[in-house]
């Protein structure tokens, strides 16, 4: 019995990409029609483009590409929001009208052709297949290392994430709604999406260097991508601190005992250093303490609120 072939949106978030998507549309269609060719995905098939209130040209572009191919569809921000909610207000908008969805950057650094493999996983029944880096050779020594850390830190802080996966997976439209019903406003898909559940898998890739453009997430954005994840999904921070104060508390009790002693065997000499290193070691460690506190509730305090983390201004279809 011959079954009807699904139907796949290439969804891809932009931010300020007019140098690029001239370039990269190119290779998303050229891709879509191969797998439509192949008989893989429906005619129905589309390249969406989710501009995050970009600056530039990037919107008009969409809108170019939209008008010159019906292939071409766009979803129009009405303001930035950041990656993760143009990720999510993209995939809220055009759940209803696919079957699965495959999210990528637009700059296709992420290699196209691992769509193949992951369409053949869905098409087997796996409902999130998420790309992962084969290597990271083509990455500098800082990018390599501080990126490799973050994965085996946030394993350590107990956030449950797929190693050297991006935003880079496929999702079948039923795991988007179910991803759809987590609430919260501090997003971080990559830990959000493994607690969806449902049959997944892993395809490798090679990542290619960016064709034009500068990277939207330079260190500044990543420290803070990394630091929201954690406290997103993860209260061990807080935890390390209780920890932490414990051992302090210890250790001033034995210098206390220390102290008392040197004082009685008339051992003591008179000098501010102890005292001022002892001022500025327990102040610093009760100031970090307050702030990765006051994190979480600064969190809660953004939750509570309740406010949309989108609004959808226009939907090209």
């Amino acid at each position: 019995m011959n079954v009807e072939p699904k139907t796949l949106y290439i969804l891809a978030p932009c931010y300020n990409e007019a140098e690029v998507l001239p370039l990269t549309s190119k290779i998303f269609l050229d891709k879509l029609n191969s797998l439509i060719t192949e008989g893989k995905i429906s005619e129905n098939s589309r390249v969406a483009f989710v501009d995050d209130g970009s600056k530039d040209e990037t919107w008009n572009i969409i809108e170019s590409l939209h008008e010159l191919d019906p292939k071409f569809i766009g979803v129009k921000l009405s303001r930035n929001r950041g990656h993760q909610n143009a990720l999510l207000g993209g995939m809220s908008t055009v759940a209803e009208d696919c079957d699965m969805i495959v999210t990528i950057d637009a700059d296709a650094q992420d290699d196209v052709n691992a769509i193949d493999k992951m369409v053949d996983d869905f098409n087997s029944g796996t409902e999130i297949v998420y790309g992962v880096r084969a290597s990271r050779e083509t990455d500098t020594f800082f990018k390599r290392t501080t990126a490799q850390g973050f994965y085996k830190f946030m394993t350590i802080m107990g956030v449950e994430t797929v190693y050297n996966h991006a935003d880079f997976r496929l999702m079948s439209s039923r795991a988007v709604k179910a991803l759809l019903d987590f609430k919260e406003v501090n997003l971080f898909l990559r830990g959000m999406v493994p607690l969806v559940g449902f049959k997944s898998s892993t395809v490798t890739y090679d990542r290619a260097p960016r064709l034009a453009g500068e990277s939207k997430y330079p260190l500044k954005k990543m420290l803070t991508f990394a630091f929201d994840g954690i406290t997103s999904f993860s209260i061990r921070p807080i935890r390390f601190i209780t920890a932490l104060g414990g051992i302090t508390l210890i250790l001033s009790v034995l210098f206390a005992i220390y102290a008392l002693i040197s004082y009685f065997v008339h051992n003591t000499v008179p000098g501010w250093t102890s005292t001022v290193l002892s001022i500025w070691f327990f102040g610093s460690l009760q100031l970090i303490a307050t702030g990765v506190v006051g994190e979480y509730i600064g969190k809660i305090y953004l939750e509570t609120k309740g406010r949309p983390r989108f609004f959808i201004e226009k939907y090209l279809k």
